[in-house]
């Protein structure tokens, strides 16, 4: 039985707040729920960071820290290797694409995976996130589906 009920949030570092704020909220429409200061007197380690949360219409997050005393590597991230993927409806996902073409948002798509159809845009710490609308009519994967699908990719290592 699974006892984890949802994702709270999921969390990652950003250059500055203020552009990350620019791209969540004023570009995907997501809401700032929360920020605040992270600092030695609440981790008893020497630290200043700052937190911030942007909220999906399930309650989960995304989370920022921005950490500039702490080195950290930014760098264009491959969706291969790091993307976030967020569900929208598929008139949604023509919105965005359009909407990201016109202010200058790097992006792509449309894609067909067959089961979703997905755009994607590269905010401003170089993290892919991806825009996908469930498609009308796909057949789920049985777990049977699944393990062959693993096995198959194992033996062809």
């Amino acid at each position: 039985m699974i006892k984890i009920k949802k994702l709270h949030h999921s969390a990652y570092r950003c250059k500055d707040t203020s552009d990350t704020k620019k791209f969540y909220v004023d570009f995907l429409g997501l809401k700032l729920t929360k920020a605040f200061i992270i600092n030695t007197t609440k981790t008893k380690r020497k630290t200043r960071v700052l937190h911030s949360f942007y909220g999906l219409n399930d309650g989960s997050a995304i989370a920022f820290f921005e950490d500039p005393n702490t080195f950290f590597e930014f760098k264009n991230q491959r969706d291969f290797d790091l993307h976030i993927a967020f569900e929208v409806t598929m008139n949604d996902l023509v919105f965005y694409l359009e909407k990201a073409k016109k202010i200058g948002i790097e992006s792509r798509g449309i894609s067909d995976h067959g089961f979703i159809k997905s755009v994607y845009f590269r905010d401003p710490n170089g993290y892919v996130i991806e825009l996908s609308a469930p498609a009308d009519h796909h057949k789920q994967q049985t777990i049977k589906d699944i393990n062959k699908v693993l096995k198959e990719w194992e033996l062809s290592k």
